[in-house]
């Protein structure tokens, strides 16, 4: 099974050329699982619904409660802004879960293809760890409340580095974890390298002069029986230019995890 996150940037920069890059790195991807952020919807056109139309695949979405400072960015009071889960499976349930935080941010769950999966996109200040910490109290409670037999499957835009405090707090294998027994293995941990999402060489990360830093995650809970949910690959991919038009200020993470 592949496992694919991607934070799609909105409807930012040249965002209708955009589209045509984004479809052919997630159809080269192939990937059965998908969580996307920042994902536009408006009237009864829906950014996720458009893919998965093209895919073939069956999705869902959870706008964010304050889209204002997208909109504003946007110049576009009409468009929401939310995460978004893509499937090859049927999705048998959904729920959402709202975050703490002044954003308004959401983390979504759909239980499809015998996986509890999740994708999330947490606050985005600088000097907001306290609130992610928060956030990924609220989040691993979610998880927590969803067993089934396959390990839950986590990714999202988290908008931390590795190391910080609520990375570590939400995979609990450095620190205690944010929920007793509830442990989420970062995929790049089996990956060789960096493998920074957040990339200078990208043009449109350059033009914000912040560092490069890895802040896309896939999480997967540790493998069981006959190493069920092992991840066995993991690589970065819409991580350059397609014809000529880079497709998001994010790069993608895919994993292949054993089902």
């Amino acid at each position: 099974m592949k496992v694919l996150t991607w934070n799609l940037w909105w409807r930012f920069g040249p965002w209708q050329h955009r589209a045509a890059a984004i479809l052919a790195v997630l159809r080269q991807a192939d990937a059965d699982l998908i969580g996307l952020q920042e994902v536009w919807a408006r009237d009864d056109e829906n950014q996720a619904g458009l893919i998965a139309a093209e895919l073939g695949m069956h999705w869902a979405f959870a706008p964010l409660r304050k889209p204002e400072p997208w909109q504003r960015r946007g110049g576009d009071p009409s468009v929401a802004v939310g995460n978004a889960i893509l499937s090859r499976w049927p999705i048998e349930e959904s729920a959402v879960l709202d975050l703490p935080g002044a954003e308004g941010r959401n983390a979504l769950h759909a239980f499809t293809g015998g996986v509890p999966f999740f994708t999330t996109h947490l606050e985005a200040p600088l000097d907001a760890s306290a609130t992610r910490c928060a956030q990924v109290r609220a989040l691993a409670q979610f998880v927590a409340q969803r067993p089934h037999s396959h390990p839950p499957v986590v990714t999202g835009d988290f908008n931390a580095v590795p190391d910080s405090d609520e990375l570590r707090l939400f995979s609990g294998v450095r620190t205690a974890p944010a929920v007793p027994g509830l442990v989420l293995i970062d995929a790049w941990e089996y990956a060789d390298g960096p493998g920074a999402t957040w990339d200078a060489t990208n043009p449109y990360v350059a033009t914000t002069y912040t560092p490069s830093a890895r802040v896309d995650y896939i999480h997967v809970g540790p493998p069981g029986p006959h190493g069920l949910g092992r991840v066995t690959g993991v690589r970065r991919t819409g991580d350059g230019p397609v014809d000529g038009v880079w497709p998001s200020d994010h790069a993608a993470v895919l994993a292949v995890i054993g089902n």
